[in-house]
């Protein structure tokens, strides 16, 4: 699938509908020429609501929609009837959505369960009926409530990406082969910067029909948090993420500076992702014979490593276990 065909970010208009005006009509009949208020309610103005479906993975279909707009109530009528409520407009999303205010940031719903629904724009309340106010010291009201009006906003939906384990590395480290040689996904691959132009999903089998999920994050690049290279556009796709792996090539420079660039890009971007769970894969390792991974060892960072070649398969064996006890801690 094309890269532009992944879409994880749209602003939308939104207009609610506007409740219908409630009735003063009164009860004329042959027999009861001047009768009581009878004047019913107006209907509920529609709401705009979100709706998880995990038949969904993109946003693409939203790409286009600039405005969404629900129905208007309508008004109440006589014989105390209630005027229909407006139709309500359910905008599908993949999960892992987020609605954000546009002028504030904040947070104000997430979906992450199929069939899961929240209403992010009411519709306006249907206004009461004369026979709302009749009292023994008015018994003929020739006024009704208008409906209350719509709402208008702009909202923005962002997807963050529902993975098991997130791959974190700098561009060519091998994240791209190594979900396609542990998974069935075909994310494209070429030995230049950014191949990764969108976040690729892969479903990794274990021991007994278990699986996890793991995810290959576009490569990230000193300065990411602060929007160079691919920016932030990307980076909160690793804020859903149970375990993060780092991926770093054996023939870098200085292992140890690599991985502790990549942790700052995390932590100026959110302190919270350095509370997940973290792995250290030696990619490329073919390259290298026992004795030069013994020295290399004594050098990496404290915490779980593994040497690993997607050519050869070294080490995605016992890769594969330390995920998995790292899930399952």
């Amino acid at each position: 699938m094309a890269s532009s065909s992944f879409v994880d970010y749209v602003k939308i208009y939104l207009r609610s509908g506007q409740g219908g005006a409630g009735s003063h009509h009164f009860l004329r009949t042959k027999g009861n020429p001047k009768g009581g208020p009878d004047g019913g309610d107006g209907g509920r103005g529609g709401h705009i609501i979100i709706e998880g479906d995990k038949q969904l993975w993109t946003m693409l279909h939203l790409r286009y929609t600039k405005h969404i707009i629900a129905g208007d109530g309508e008004s109440g009528s006589k014989s105390l009837q209630t005027g229909a409520n407006g139709e309500d407009r359910i905008i599908k999303v993949p999960l892992g959505t987020v609605v954000r205010d546009p002028e504030t940031g904040e947070i104000e719903c997430e979906v992450t369960e199929h069939g899961e629904r929240h209403i992010i724009v009411p519709g306006g309340r249907g206004g009461m009926g004369n026979d709302h106010f009749k009292t023994s010291t008015n018994q003929a009201p020739r006024f009704a409530q208008p409906g209350e009006p719509f709402t208008e906003c702009w909202k923005i939906f962002e997807l963050k990406i529902l993975a098991d384990v997130g791959l974190v590395g700098f561009p060519n480290a091998g994240k791209s082969t190594l979900l396609s040689v542990l998974s069935a996904a075909k994310p494209e691959i070429a030995d230049y910067p950014f191949t990764t132009l969108r976040p690729n999903l892969g479903i990794v089998s274990y021991y007994d029909d278990k699986s996890f999920v793991m995810a290959d994050i576009p490569g990230i690049i000193e300065g990411a948090h602060e929007g160079k290279g691919l920016g932030v556009r990307f980076l909160r796709h690793i804020e859903r993420n149970s375990v993060l792996l780092f991926v770093i090539p054996a023939d870098t420079n200085d292992i140890k500076k690599e991985y502790k660039i990549l942790l700052n890009e995390l932590k100026q971007f959110n302190p919270e992702l350095l509370n997940k769970g973290r792995l250290l894969a030696i990619s490329k390792s073919d390259m290298l014979d026992e004795e030069m991974m013994k020295l290399m060892r004594k050098e990496l960072p404290r915490i779980p490593s593994v040497f690993i070649s997607s050519h050869s398969r070294l080490g995605l064996t016992q890769l594969k276990e330390m995920l998995w006890a790292q899930l399952n801690a």
